[in-house]
């Protein structure tokens, strides 16, 4: 049996890893800001990050904030996988971090960067867009009676729950460097996905695409986000929709 500690535990992410690794046996650790016995902040770090790392074998990094922090919080769980002695840092990031020149993208980009030359033996894997967080993005630009999307952007959104095997597949496995990408099983237009997020769930807006300006959106545009060759998600958007929402009328 393995013990492994997840970090970012509690999220979207790191809970059905952390369900998975627990069904297999092995003894998982859940350490974020809140979560009892292992409440850690690590963008502070402290002693409490020593003590949650003690006999640790594997990490799996899933915390993160796009509100920044990332970087000082992945040096300070660097440091203290070093002296806890860990053997595998498994870090989940995003596709297209080194095309895309957005700051969320760079600061992924540098984790990856200090994880590969941390010392550690390690495993990163990039993922495209969860359903929820497109669903989240579709829900705050519905709210207005003008859907107004970015025009020529498109999107590869992936079953959260099969990243997740594949993490816990990877936690437990020797560590790889970087592994293949992996993206949802459609690459779609931001503008058929809005429209069958409207549908899903009862809302009625005219929806305008709008060209943008911006280096971010140049890279979004261009589809450096993107992954056509790794399309091996199964669950695509209208299946995540229908458990979610039901029959329309979700809104």
């Amino acid at each position: 049996m393995t013990t492994i500690l997840v970090t970012g535990g509690t999220g979207t992410l790191g809970r059905l890893v952390s369900e998975r690794l627990r069904a297999d046996g092995h003894e998982v650790r859940v350490l974020s800001r809140r979560a009892q016995p292992y409440a850690v902040d690590l963008r502070k770090g402290g002693p409490g990050l020593d003590v949650a790392l003690e006999g640790v074998d594997t990490v799996v990094h899933c915390a993160s904030s796009p509100g920044g922090g990332d970087e000082k919080a992945a040096a300070h769980l660097i440091a203290a996988a070093r002296r806890a002695g860990v053997g595998h840092l498994v870090y989940i990031s995003i596709v297209g971090v080194d095309r895309v020149p957005y700051g969320y993208y760079r600061s992924k980009l540098a984790v990856e960067t200090l994880i590969e030359e941390s010392g550690l033996d390690w495993t990163v894997l990039r993922a495209t867009q969860f359903h929820d967080l497109l669903v989240r993005v579709l829900g705050l630009l519905s709210k207005l009676p003008v859907m107004l999307l970015p025009a020529r952007v498109k999107d590869q959104p992936i079953e959260v729950a099969e990243v997740a095997d594949r993490l816990a597949e990877l936690a437990v496995a020797a560590p790889a460097g970087r592994v293949e990408d992996m993206g949802g099983p459609e690459v779609r237009t931001f503008d058929s996905l809005a429209r069958a997020y409207l549908q899903a769930t009862g809302r009625k807006r005219a929806v305008v695409s709008l060209p943008l300006r911006g280096k971010g959106y140049e890279g979004f545009r261009s589809g450096g986000h993107l992954a056509p060759e790794h399309a091996v998600g199964k669950g695509t958007f209208e299946e995540y929709l229908g458990r979610r929402f039901g029959g329309g009328h979700g809104g």
